[in-house]
């Protein structure tokens, strides 16, 4: 980021934001943010206790759970959906409109069948994450040159050998971004299905901050929250970066 010719650090967008948390909560002007420095003082208390890891624990397995399914899942349908053309006409208008949808008003739906427990909380990640990465996995598929695919075949390669060499790696700079904003998705969604839950994980920590009005234990978890996503983002943009040749084989 330039500014008057002067290189500034990305990073230091969040400081800048960090001094107006601070200055806003110092100067008591709504009891709904207090200063970030009492924020992260409660962090810090917060992170000692076994209510917190154990919430920790929960999100963190029902979060992988249910990125690993939208992944594998995800990630074949799209790609199979950008080589036949049947298959991407028949899903691909279901695909837009999960995509486009207030998926939230479909947790509910989710619970009344599975119950108040963490299985529907991985239904819900998989719900916010999968779509995104079948779009993306497809859009990477289709632009794949016909060519590498008729010198496979006529070398002999299998399906699996064309799947796996062809397909993949060459749709594999978007394969990485639709997983990238599908684990962001993935973030939303284990965490509007432990707050409709409300009974496992930070759903319940933000019932109990929300119920007794502790805004600082509130922010504190929305800096945890934030975090993870901020951090998912990073690295695996950074490992995007890394694998960029990839998509000059295509052509």
């Amino acid at each position: 980021m330039l500014i008057g010719g002067y290189r500034i650090p990305a990073m230091a967008s969040l400081v800048v934001w960090a001094i107006v948390w601070e200055i806003v909560g110092r100067a008591d002007l709504t009891l709904l943010i207090p200063p970030l420095s009492a924020t992260l003082v409660r962090l810090a208390e917060i992170a000692g206790t076994e209510s917190f890891w154990e919430a920790v624990g929960i999100t963190a397995r029902t979060f992988a759970a249910g990125s690993a399914v939208a992944i594998l899942v995800g990630v074949p349908v799209g790609i199979l959906m950008g080589r036949v053309p049947l298959l991407d006409r028949l899903l691909l208008p279901w695909v837009n409109v999960f995509i486009s949808a207030p998926l939230s008003a479909l947790v509910p739906v989710i619970m009344a069948i599975f119950g108040f427990g963490e299985t529907t909380i991985v239904l819900t990640v998989v719900l916010f994450a999968i779509w995104i990465v079948i779009l993306d996995a497809r859009a990477g598929t289709q632009s794949i040159s016909p060519s590498l695919v008729e010198m496979a075949r006529v070398y002999g390669a299998s399906r699996w050998q064309a799947f796996s060499k062809i397909y993949v790696l060459s749709a594999l700079p978007e394969i990485l971004t639709g997983i990238r904003l599908g684990l962001l998705r993935a973030v939303k969604g284990v965490i509007i299905g432990q707050l409709l839950v409300s009974v496992v994980g930070f759903g319940r920590l933000f019932e109990i901050y929300s119920s007794n009005f502790l805004m600082e234990h509130m922010w504190a978890m929305l800096i945890v929250l934030f975090g993870l996503a901020f951090l998912i983002d990073t690295l695996l943009g950074a490992i995007e970066r890394r694998v960029d040749y990839f998509a000059g084989s295509r052509n």
